[in-house]
């Protein structure tokens, strides 16, 4: 693995636990920052697996891996929660809800919740309602190698960079769908229909991978002036568009961003910075003494599990009895803390007991002959530098 690469997903999953947990609106980008790094990451395996693997091998190798590092865990959680959900209903507790996840689970089985969560249909679910970016992810991985497998070596380019450019196009295409309602059963909501949709996201995974393959200039430069631009930029076009400036943890981009066009343009921005973090990461070496730290490269290494555990916990901590008697921010506080060891507990059992063994048959069956460089693609190695 990278150096920095886990400390990132760990950084990733923390944004996103914020921001489920009300303490950042701005935390919603952690899901853009993963879909970036799955372009990243899979992009330069693809391309070596194409490079050292005939074609039929490059399928079986590549979907045989993916399969044992994403369903064992995805569709257990599916059945625990049902069983759960079953119990539930049973005993009368929150009937409503339980049916509401009854009907919903067939999308979250079938990889097809972001599509439901960008419909009339959708109703928030304390068990799923985070699924709609694993399903996006696997939507990712379906096309994505079929892609890579037929665009010869010296159109990569090309491929990447249509693909960061038809994420905004895509964009402003469902932005006119939804405000003029073409279908019916889309959601009033342009903001949160264009947020659950992959199309939406194209652009995330392909910046992704143009970085996976290709240099960015002066990186760290770039990511310091950003890290600066990106609350400014939010607050002054949503002050421009609202006549307010908004939450100040959303940095002028709480979820879901609509306001000023940012549904469309605003995606490109943060993906593009999402780009330069990784690329001066993994390249530069930069906050790499602070993301190798043990307890951030453990939290990258369960974060799946974190990500498909947090939700469901932070819903049961939020409702202890005991925080009746708190004030609102002791209560959200108390829950935050509660949730968050719990998660990271429930994470790192289920990945003692349930994905490193499973993960240990990957070589087994799916063995990847692909080469080993030290960054996926075909950028030659560089000094890392220390931060």
């Amino acid at each position: 693995m990278i150096p920095g690469l886990d400390g990132l997903r760990a950084v990733a999953f923390i944004l996103v636990f914020l921001c489920h947990t009300n303490y950042l609106s701005f935390g919603w980008v952690g899901v853009l920052l993963f879909f970036v790094l799955s372009g990243f990451l899979i992009t330069g395996i693809l391309i070596d697996m194409k490079e050292s693997l005939p074609t039929k091998a490059y399928f079986i190798k590549f979907y045989g891996r993916r399969l044992l590092r994403i369903f064992p865990l995805y569709y257990f959680y599916l059945f625990l929660a049902l069983g759960v959900a079953l119990l539930l209903y049973w005993l009368d507790i929150k009937p409503l809800r339980m049916l509401e996840y009854f009907r919903q689970v067939p999308y979250a089985l079938t990889y097809m919740y972001d599509f439901l969560a960008a419909t009339t249909r959708y109703r928030e679910s304390d068990f799923l309602t985070h699924f709609w970016s694993l399903s996006v992810e696997e939507q990712f991985y379906i096309f994505w190698p079929l892609l890579i497998l037929l665009t010869p070596k010296k159109h990569y380019k090309k491929l990447f960079i249509a693909a960061i450019i038809a994420g905004p196009i895509f964009r402003v295409i469902l932005s006119y769908m939804f405000d003029n309602h073409v279908f019916y059963f889309l959601r009033d909501s342009a903001a949160d229909g264009i947020y659950a949709l992959p199309f939406s996201h194209v652009d995330a995974f392909g910046l992704g991978a143009f970085i996976s393959q290709y240099r960015l200039p002066k990186a760290r430069q770039q990511f310091w002036v950003l890290l600066a631009a990106i609350p400014i930029i939010g607050f002054a076009t949503q002050y421009l568009a609202t006549g307010d400036f908004g939450l100040m943890k959303g940095l002028g981009f709480s979820h879901p961003i609509g306001d000023g066009y940012k549904q469309i343009w605003g995606y490109s921005l943060l993906n593009y910075f999402f780009a330069v973090t990784i690329y001066a990461v993994a390249r530069e070496g930069l906050f790499n003494r602070f993301l190798e730290l043990g307890w951030m490269k453990y939290l990258g290494k369960i974060s799946y599990g974190l990500y498909v555990y947090h939700y469901i916990l932070i819903f049961v901590a939020g409702r202890n009895q005991d925080l009746v008697a708190l004030s609102f921010e002791q209560a959200q506080f108390v829950t935050a803390i509660v949730s968050f060891l719990a998660t990271v507990l429930v994470a790192a059992l289920s990945f003692k007991y349930i994905e490193r063994p499973i993960l240990g048959l990957k070589d087994k069956y799916f063995p990847a002959t692909e080469k080993q460089p030290e960054i996926p693609g075909i950028i030659p190695a560089e000094p890392v530098q220390t931060n």
